[in-house]
């Protein structure tokens, strides 16, 4: 085996790995059930103006 089968195998099995973490974030991220998780995380930057009177303090 030389230097360019183990490099074209590990290129190969790193490609696959990759493939793999990206469709699990894909299902989580599309799973319905995390919906609502999402939606609140989508508003957390904009709620947090209302409270103190906005991001500089003032009333």
């Amino acid at each position: 085996m030389t230097y360019q089968d183990v490099a074209g195998w590990s290129q190969i099995i790193a490609m696959a790995i990759f493939g793999a973490v990206m469709a699990g974030v894909l299902v989580y991220a599309l799973r319905p059930g995390n919906k609502a998780r999402f939606d609140a995380a989508a508003r957390m930057p904009l709620d947090g103006d209302e409270r103190e009177g906005g991001p500089h303090g003032r009333a």
